[in-house]
């Protein structure tokens, strides 16, 4: 075989519903004919397949998977797109089935509990039944067939099994009830067990399908901050191409508010630069000749030109999209509880009814196949998995809604499974210990100085100045109610500040590097002051004259009020808590001593974060990842748990399972508490259900028969299927009352 025949491609999968779907899948692709590989993940809804291309095509591959009742995108344009069309699909269509099997049952159960003598009655139920059964719950039947198929059973072959028996079964006592009555029984139907069995199971369908997590969008935003057009200079003249026609050492225009398109330098002009994808900074950078920029990055008002260093896939932008894909596609999901069990529940209850049915066959006596028929019915019905597959998905609904009382919106049932365990948090620093926006933290003037025309001085020069920072002090000037002055000789400095004249008098606002280039100093009034604001990190800026400064701002990104008592209530649970920033030093250090936080890290870039994340996930923690910027999104898509501030970014949103619709810290140990609560809920809700299949299976192959002479009532069996039903929704209503 040669090499180059070889083949390696990541597929979208539809139709996939749990963890064991992405087993299946898997399993068929390694066992199809000239596949080398095969690597299904259920997370972010793909297949990674190796083929011989010499020995099976796409289209093959397609067919293959069709086979078992799941398919294949092999179409290489808008796949995800398709994908995304394909969910919303079968979401709409489970909705709809799921809502005319509860008002076709209705009239059913009505008819079965409390009129079932009506002459007519039996027939009605039977064609209400046919259409819930056959059409709307027939999905069910097509995966038992499949799955049968490839000698595989799942809940949908329970399902099958026991709506179809009891259909059938009624449908002949409908048509034929001497049968029974001959022999002195009572011929009993059981449509409306069939039909119940079909709406429950799909109420349960339903809600996981609504708590599933849509991770492609994560990704579609993320490439949505991609430039499509880039304007070049080619010839002296002006062209604007695609980006993918970019080549390295294009000279390319940017013009304000655009999107930098590639990762390169700049060599003409400057302008302040949004880069808070990358470093999480909520203040734009100043660029100039000499300075990098980078790809998904928004310039503010300034034009320039630049350089193309990497392009494609070589820029930070198309590694952050391409380190969040393979990290979500590296965890994978967890297993459900009720996946694992329903492997071993299945078999062995067709087993138990195949069982009940021989030994009543051989054993009852002169009625013995009218006894085996009755009791392997009310074996499955009666074990029918409708407390197990409503177990998992109501105790989360209930949760989730809680958790919406509290400002915690969760996204998918596998962080549900391991929130609770978390014993290291990774927090963002800006955005999410802080407020994320430059604010005044005062203003120091000179004696004297505080006058009312140079309090309008400074802020008429901010108010026409470009920087960041500008709009911070403007802010706070504003609420003097001041006017703005007609100023001249207004002039940006780069990288130090603005002057402008009054009258003969000039003035300027800047950084320390203003100072230094026109020789102005502080003085010892304000030197004091100067080094205190030095110590507590606050970013300066200075205002003068031509020979001294008259007044110093102090601008910091105040922290949250809660986020000091939030991160001690979080050390109080052992959970070690660290915190990342790409600001410098002295603010990190700052703010981490101020909230208690002893392991920081500054200068943090979203590749530091995702690194931190499994260093320690390498030492064997359960981590959780707080941020809320899309230079978190890596690291949020790499850590066990994710959690997203919802005054984030989307793409930290859409990445995160769980995210805070507040700013308020004080949420997250509230979201472990209901992660404990729902999990508990859950194994609650499981036990009782196997509790009920322990003691009613055995009750319904009569094993008192020998003892009393009692046989369960294939009617009380279906009464008693539902009742089970009824304590597992219960007992998840109960999770409204916990406190977290």
């Amino acid at each position: 075989m040669m090499t180059s025949s070889l083949k390696q491609r990541s597929f979208p999968v539809l139709e996939m519903s749990c963890a064991a779907c992405a087993v299946s899948v898997e399993s068929i692709l390694k066992h199809t004919s000239g596949v080398k590989n095969a690597s299904v993940n259920y997370a972010n809804q793909s297949a990674l397949v190796e083929w011989d291309a010499s020995a099976i095509n796409e289209q093959g591959l397609k067919s293959t998977v069709q086979s078992i009742g799941y398919d294949l995108l092999i179409t290489e344009e808008n796949a995800q797109t398709l994908q995304e069309e394909a969910k919303e699909r079968t979401f709409q269509k489970l909705k709809k089935q799921t809502l005319w099997s509860a008002i076709l049952s209705t009239p059913i159960v009505i008819l079965g509990m409390f009129f079932m003598h009506l002459p007519s009655s039996n027939y009605i139920s039977m064609a209400l039944a046919t259409i819930v059964v056959f059409y709307f719950g027939r999905h069910f039947y097509v995966s038992a067939w499949k799955k049968l198929q490839h000698g595989t059973a799942t809940m949908d072959t329970l399902v099958a099994l026991s709506t179809s028996i009891a259909y059938i079964f009624s449908v002949f006592n409908t048509f034929y009830p001497q049968f029974w009555t001959n022999k002195g029984l009572q011929a009993h139907v059981y449509f409306e067990a069939a039909a119940v069995i079909i709406v429950f199971i799909s109420i349960g369908k339903l809600l996981e399908e609504n708590a599933k997590s849509n991770t492609s969008s994560a990704i579609k935003k993320l490439m949505g901050l991609q430039a499509n057009t880039v304007m070049i200079f080619e010839n002296n003249q002006e062209k604007e191409i695609p980006i993918a026609d970019v080549k390295l050492n294009d000279l390319i225009l940017v013009k304000p508010g655009e999107k930098i398109a590639v990762d390169g330098k700049i060599t003409e002009g400057s302008s302040f630069v949004n880069e808070s994808m990358i470093s999480g900074e909520p203040i734009p950078v100043e660029k100039k000749s000499g300075d990098a920029v980078f790809a998904g990055t928004i310039n503010q008002k300034g034009s320039f030109k630049f350089t193309a260093e990497k392009i494609g896939s070589e820029t930070l932008l198309a590694r952050i999209i391409s380190m969040v894909q393979k990290a979500q596609g590296s965890k994978a999901p967890v297993q459900k509880l009720v996946d694992k069990i329903a492997g071993i529940f299945v078999p062995t209850v067709i087993g138990l009814a195949l069982l009940t049915f021989i030994i009543w066959y051989f054993f009852g006596g002169e009625n013995g196949f009218t006894y085996a028929l009755l009791n392997s019915i009310t074996v499955l019905v009666i074990a029918c998995p409708c407390a197990l597959g409503l177990a998992t998905p109501t105790a989360i609904m209930v949760g989730v809604g809680k958790g919406a009382e509290n400002n915690i919106l969760i996204k998918d049932s596998e962080s549900l499974e391991i929130a609770h365990k978390v014993n290291a948090l990774i927090l963002d620093k800006t955005g999410t210990i802080t407020e994320g926006k430059p604010d005044v933290q005062d203003i120091q003037w000179l004696p004297g100085k505080e006058t009312p025309e140079l309090k309008q001085i400074l802020m008429s020069m901010e108010a026409r100045s470009e920087h960041p920072l500008a709009a911070a002090i403007v802010k706070k000037l504003s609420a003097d109610t001041l006017s703005t002055l007609s100023l001249t000789n207004f002039e940006s400095l780069t990288g130090m500040g603005v002057q402008a004249n009054l009258k003969e008098n000039t003035y300027y606002v800047g950084n320390e590097n203003l100072l230094q280039k026109f020789k102005i100093e502080v003085g010892p009034v304000l030197a004091a002051t100067l080094t205190n604001w030095k110590n507590n990190a606050y970013t300066l800026v200075f205002f003068s004259d031509a020979s001294e400064v008259l007044a110093m701002i102090a601008i910091t990104d105040k922290i949250k009020p809660t986020s000091k008592a939030a991160i001690a209530q979080l050390m109080e649970r052992g959970i070690a808590v660290y915190m990342l920033t790409g600001d410098n030093a002295q603010s990190a250090k700052a703010v981490a001593d101020e909230v208690g936080i002893k392991n920081y890290q500054a200068h943090a870039m979203p590749s530091d974060k995702s690194a931190l994340v499994r260093q320690l996930q390498t030492e064997g923690k359960t981590v959780a990842m707080v941020g809320d910027g899309i230079n978190d999104s890596e690291a949020l898509a790499q850590a066990n748990i994710s959690i997203a501030m919802g005054k984030g970014s989307d793409i930290a949103m859409d990445v995160a399972s769980i995210t805070l619709m507040t700013s308020d810290l004080q949420a997250i140990p509230k979201a472990f508490t209901l992660s404990k609560h729902i999990v508990n809920g859950i194994h609650q809700n499981l036990f009782w259900a196997f509790i009920y299949n322990l003691i009613g299976i055995p009750i319904a192959a009569g094993i008192l028969y020998p003892i009393n002479g009692f046989l369960l009532n294939p009617m009380i069996a279906g009464a008693a299927m539902a009742l089970s039903s009824v304590s597992v929704v219960s007992n998840s209503l109960r999770l409204k009352s916990k406190k977290l």
